[in-house]
């Protein structure tokens, strides 16, 4: 697992996939931070990405970068402390650059429930499942059991 956690902090841009109504919405996001099974990510309250997840809060992210691809997905949630907001706002340029304030933003956290990673390099490909929440990995090539994840 320590494997996809490390792909995810070096491959921060991520496409993130919500709803709204029965129509599906996938915008690019950057993990703005990441402890042991939960991403951080901010955004600004008057996006239709906020009201989106406040409406359905399952998600799901997309992460790819040299044949491997990460797919984690759970339920976001907003109760972020307020230190990890401060952390996050000082800790990305790119926020001060946006918003005059930390407390300008929304910041919600993806508790990790299920995670897929996707190896294509070798022959057969590899497929790791691991669900968060119950413990269970799986381990397989694509085309195998798991590749219905």
């Amino acid at each position: 697992m320590q494997r996809v956690l490390d792909f995810l902090r070096e491959h921060k841009e991520v496409a993130l996939a919500t709803c709204e109504g029965n129509l599906p919405k996938i915008r690019t996001f950057q993990i703005m931070r990441q402890d042991e099974q939960n991403l951080y990510f901010a955004t600004s309250a008057q996006k239709a990405v906020y009201k989106e997840l406040r409406q359905n809060p399952n998600v799901e992210i997309l992460a790819y970068a040299d044949n491997v691809s990460v797919r984690c997905s759970g339920m976001v949630n907003f109760n972020v402390e307020d230190e990890v907001k401060r952390w996050i706002y000082n800790n990305n340029p790119v926020l001060s650059r946006l918003y005059t304030s930390y407390d300008k933003m929304v910041y919600f956290c993806l508790p990790i429930a299920e995670m897929d990673y996707y190896d294509l390099s070798p022959t057969p490909p590899l497929f790791l499942h691991f669900d968060l929440m119950s413990g269970e990995v799986g381990k397989g090539f694509v085309g195998e059991r798991f590749s219905n994840k």
